[in-house]
């Protein structure tokens, strides 16, 4: 399974995904067609969070020394707002080019799968923006599973991460 996960995730392929929360949807966040797609599915102009190793992380982004005791709360359900320092990490397409970028890494078996592929990788709830997430396949709206290869692991938490700004010298919890 994890051949093929990293393979399609590499040729840009959408996934639909279970998360320590809801059910996500993402693809290889440096492929702007792929990530246009998800983008026309969702009907959003928000800018879109990543799953990417804490490698990845420090290499692309600024984490102020202070902030680092949140980045060891990864895997987890946190997401991380922090100032982009390589904006060619990403396809402009995720954060619009802007200079923040929302980082998480799942506590669930499955972000393995993702991590091996070495590419930071879109990770937005799998429902059309302000519409009520899926903890389930079945809530999944039909559009969404035509374009991407689904992963079941039944029914999920149903509670979305936490965020919190790390952009400023002391964190903020958004939500």
């Amino acid at each position: 399974m994890k051949q093929n996960i990293v393979k399609a995730i590499n040729k840009g392929r959408i996934l639909i995904y279970p998360t320590d929360t809801i059910y996500g949807i993402g693809t290889d966040a440096t492929n702007s067609k792929s990530v246009k797609v998800i983008r026309k599915l969702k009907n959003s102009k928000k800018p879109f969070s990543i799953i990417a190793s804490k490698e990845w992380i420090r290499k692309n982004c600024v984490l102020r020394k202070e902030h680092e005791k949140y980045l060891r709360k990864l895997p987890g359900k946190y997401t991380f707002i922090i100032k982009l320092k390589n904006k060619k990490a990403i396809s402009k397409e995720v954060n619009y080019g802007k200079d923040t970028i929302g980082v998480r890494i799942p506590k669930h078996p499955f972000t393995k799968y993702i991590l091996a592929s070495k590419k930071p990788f879109i990770t937005t709830s799998v429902n059309i923006t302000n519409k009520k997430f899926a903890t389930n396949i079945n809530e999944i709206p039909k559009k969404f599973k035509k374009h991407a290869i689904i992963i079941n692991a039944g029914k999920l938490k149903a509670k979305p991460s936490k965020i919190y700004d790390l952009t400023q010298t002391k964190a903020r919890r958004i939500r």
